[in-house]
């Protein structure tokens, strides 16, 4: 095994829901996650625009105000997602070393679960080129692609919907 790899033998992944004292550590999982993982469908000067939070507490406000979970390797926090009212998935972010164990699909899991507690026949995001292929393995449909603005910086990213 390599330093940079993580040995998921004996997968010890679970889902808890966010605290307000998790706010930092999601900024870094959604800032690492940026910078290093989307950074192979961006460029550097959209990942630049992208990977920013100028306000820490209107980001921790946000993350309190709606169902959001973490997602735990052992004792180490490695991604997170949160889902608004309307069937959003805002975000859903993991940590780079931790790509590939299942830990979006737990999260994912999760709010699927949630959005069927509160009734929602269907769940939609935003998803960036780099999710893309995750979301549609996962039962999700291109809905349309479009342009987003970031800080001066135009991204794509795809509107992609799944029924529950």
């Amino acid at each position: 095994m390599r330093g940079d790899e993580v040995d998921v033998s004996d997968n010890m992944l679970m889902v808890r829901p966010y605290v307000p004292a998790d706010a930092d550590l999601t900024m870094d999982i959604f800032l690492r996650a940026i910078r290093e993982v989307a950074s192979k469908d961006y460029n550097q000067a959209q990942i630049d625009a992208w990977a920013k939070v100028e306000d820490r507490d209107a980001w921790a406000k946000r993350r309190s105000s709606r169902p959001a979970w973490i997602v735990q390797y052992g004792d180490v926090s490695i991604g997170f997602a949160d889902l608004v009212p309307d069937g959003l998935l805002d975000m859903m972010f993991v940590h780079p070393d931790y790509q590939g164990i299942g830990a979006a699909s737990l999260l994912l899991a999760t709010i699927e679960m949630e959005a069927k507690r509160q009734g929602l026949e269907r769940i939609f995001t935003e998803a960036s080129l780099t999710a893309r292929p995750f979301f549609e393995r996962r039962g999700f449909s291109v809905l349309s692609s479009q342009t987003v603005e970031k800080r001066g910086q135009t991204l794509e990213n795809l509107r992609m919907e799944k029924f529950l």
